[in-house]
């Protein structure tokens, strides 16, 4: 797989890395510990070699499971965690004091059985601490080797500006996919500007640009997406043209729609690099295979034409959630 830079400190990842958040957390029960790993070792297998993980999946389990699975080849891999909540509960109340901030390195470290983070993301940006501090703290660590690169998850241009004149952001994660293009309006271009690598999340709709979800989908009662105002059955039913426009599209190229919903992405920037997760290892092979295709000028006009006459319905968090995104 050809390899993309995050950031200005020139940090080389494979152009598709792996969110590994779905293994342990968030979309109904946890995958079994051996076949989570295998999956996880299979995506290095073709080629991936950028994982993200989070204290806060699980919480903790996920980084427990990341480490172990990625132990024998841990330094030809980049693996990126984050902080930024109390105990480590996505539940709770955000916390990202630098006291804080060293307590979850610290234990990040031990549960991915490494040396150093490679990346270390801020997950949420938290009004109660100034983001100088949080940059300071993690700058800090940065000296120390305990962190390689720094990094902001869902924050808007004004935090990433303050963060990136303390020490450089070397990469952003946020939302971003064919059905959510709001980074587009002022984030991609601060992050051109700034010289920072953009790593959506989500790149195939929580699942739904991939077309396995219908309005008559059940979802377990813990998937995170029965409180997504998008994924009530009504505007699954009227989003769902969007996915009719991705596959016939998919056709023309003799690929799949969630290939397409990937390659679309990666032809937007060549430092922009998704993280598709999936329990399944078909899944990961037709995810990989995204990597190489190629979408021409016009093909991506077509794609962006037909899409952007399609408007999307629901939003994309409930509005406890939505709170804590884009400061």
């Amino acid at each position: 797989m050809q390899k993309r830079k995050l950031g200005k400190g020139g940090l080389e990842v494979s152009a598709l890395g792996f969110g590994c958040m779905g293994l342990s957390f968030g979309y109904g029960p946890a995958t079994g510990r051996q076949q989570a790993i295998a999956v996880i070792r299979s995506a290095f297998e073709h080629g991936v070699t950028f994982f993200d993980t989070a204290e806060c999946y699980g919480p903790f389990t996920n980084e427990d499971l990341v480490g172990e699975a990625l132990s024998p080849f841990r330094e030809q891999v980049v693996v990126a965690t984050k902080f930024g909540f109390e105990d480590g509960d996505s539940h709770k109340a955000l916390n990202s004091r630098p006291e804080r901030i060293r307590a979850v390195a610290d234990a990040s470290l031990k549960r991915l059985k490494s040396d150093v983070i490679d990346l270390f993301y801020q997950h949420r940006v938290d009004p109660n601490v100034p983001m100088e501090d949080v940059a300071g703290a993690v700058k800090q660590l940065i000296q120390e080797g305990k962190v390689r690169h720094f990094g902001l998850s869902e924050a808007g241009v004004e935090s990433i500006r303050r963060a990136h004149a303390v020490h450089p952001v070397t990469a952003l994660q946020s939302e971003y996919s064919l059905w959510w293009r709001e980074p587009e309006r002022e984030i991609l271009p601060t992050l051109e500007e700034l010289g920072i690598g953009f790593v959506p999340f989500s790149p195939l709709g929580k699942g739904f640009l991939t077309g396995a979800i219908t309005e008559k989908t059940q979802f377990d009662s813990t998937d995170f997406r029965n409180i997504v105002p998008r994924f009530t059955p009504e505007a699954r039913k009227a989003n769902q043209v969007l996915v009719e426009v991705l596959g016939s599209i998919a056709t023309g190229k003799k690929a799949t729609s969630a290939q397409i919903a990937l390659a679309w992405l990666l032809a937007q920037k060549p430092w922009i690099v998704p993280i598709p997760g999936t329990t399944k290892l078909h899944r990961l092979e037709e995810n990989v295979g995204a990597a190489a295709i190629e979408l021409s000028i016009d093909e991506l006009r077509a794609i962006d034409d037909a899409v952007s006459s399609i408007k999307v319905e629901g939003a994309r968090y409930p509005t406890h959630l939505q709170q804590r995104v884009s400061r």
